[in-house]
């Protein structure tokens, strides 16, 4: 796609209203659908919950949410095997339960528990859980970029097969890094997929303020990488991108750049919705963006197949609540860390 193809994507993509519809989900079969919206319930309720307890004083340290940004991480998880290098940033719980982190861990770590990803020492924006492939977050913008690249470099020099994932926002773009990230892995051709998630807002500020032009895929294009922009939203067009441009990173084929729009329901931080900051962000505008919300949209598609499956996501939905409630109750009632711990893990005898 030329640099023109991808603004005019964008624009189509960015505006208010339209894509509100069901999805198209010909040829895939009910196990993948449900599979797909048990995830994004998943993680919906997870952050839900989040949001209560931070408003409620429970939550010690900030909490970065993504509710309405589910399909993204969903979509390019079915792909990945634990063997595999993700790396997230301060926005990075759906990244880790799409994978199959625990939510009670999750809860945990964010609550400052022991029994946290963790141990309690990292909150919301310090998550790691190599045993579903992922390998960290931080809360420093666009700082595990550079990391994903080493690792797909040691997968390439080993000889394996596995690929990094690294999620950034439309923000991070405008760090240095990335793109002398994107460099490096198109001149060694490393098997790294650069995951952009653009909810059109860095912190407060949208992105019509801070570039000359809107879509960031231009980025990947300009160093010769494999560059795809697509609905953010639509959970079975990213799953589908995502799966080609892994498979080719699989195959030696380089790096890939998959640019997804999509839009935060809450603000930048904690539960406030920032309707008051920054261009355009109005709850008129909010609410356009919550017709196209990626569980509504895969939830009609699946009933428009057969009016049983109402029944079938309604238990589902029931099933997750019920479970997310049960795992927030544990984490409050699970152990803190001990206070030798605040010195144990961080200093380390040489001797």
């Amino acid at each position: 796609m030329t640099i023109e193809d991808f603004e005019r994507r964008f624009a189509e993509l960015a505006r208010p209203g339209g894509h509100d519809t069901a999805l198209d989900v010909t040829g895939i079969e009910d196990e993948i659908l449900f599979d797909l919206i048990r995830s994004m319930i998943n993680i919906r309720c997870a952050e839900r919950q989040l949001a209560d307890g931070r408003r409620d004083g429970l939550i010690g340290g900030p909490v970065h949410l993504g509710v309405g940004q589910e399909a993204i991480a969903v979509g390019v998880s079915q792909s990945i095997k634990s063997t595999d290098h993700v790396f997230g940033a301060h926005r990075s719980h759906s990244h880790i339960l799409a994978l199959g982190g625990d939510v009670f861990k999750l809860f945990a770590e964010v609550l400052g528990r022991d029994a946290g990803f963790s141990r309690g020492m990292g909150g919301s924006m310090h998550l790691w859980d190599r045993s579903v492939g992922f390998s960290g977050s931080v809360p420093i913008v666009a700082g595990t970029v550079p990391l994903a690249v080493g690792a797909a470099l040691a997968a390439k020099q080993r000889g394996s097969d596995e690929v990094a994932i690294a999620y950034l926002g439309d923000g991070a773009v405008e760090e240095g890094v990335v793109h002398e990230s994107l460099n490096l892995s198109k001149t060694l051709e490393l098997p790294v997929i650069f995951v952009i998630e653009n909810n059109l807002y860095a912190s407060h500020m949208h992105i019509s303020e801070r570039q000359p032009l809107r879509s960031t895929a231009r980025f990947g294009a300009a160093n010769g990488i494999y560059s795809r922009l697509v609905d953010g939203n639509d959970v079975v067009e990213v799953m589908d991108i995502s799966t080609e441009m892994i498979s080719r990173a699989r195959a030696g084929q380089g790096p890939g750049l998959l640019e997804a729009i999509t839009y935060r329901w809450y603000g930048h931080v904690d539960w406030r919705m920032d309707i008051d900051v920054g261009l355009d962000r109005t709850q008129e505008h909010v609410e356009s963006w919550k017709k196209r919300d990626p569980i509504k949209r895969l939830s009609e598609a699946l009933v428009l197949k057969t009016s049983e499956n109402a029944r079938t996501i309604a238990s589902i939905e029931e099933e997750v609540q019920a479970a997310v409630l049960l795992a927030w109750d544990a984490a409050l009632n699970s152990d803190w860390p001990s206070e030798s711990s605040l010195i144990e893990r961080v200093f380390k005898s040489a001797i």
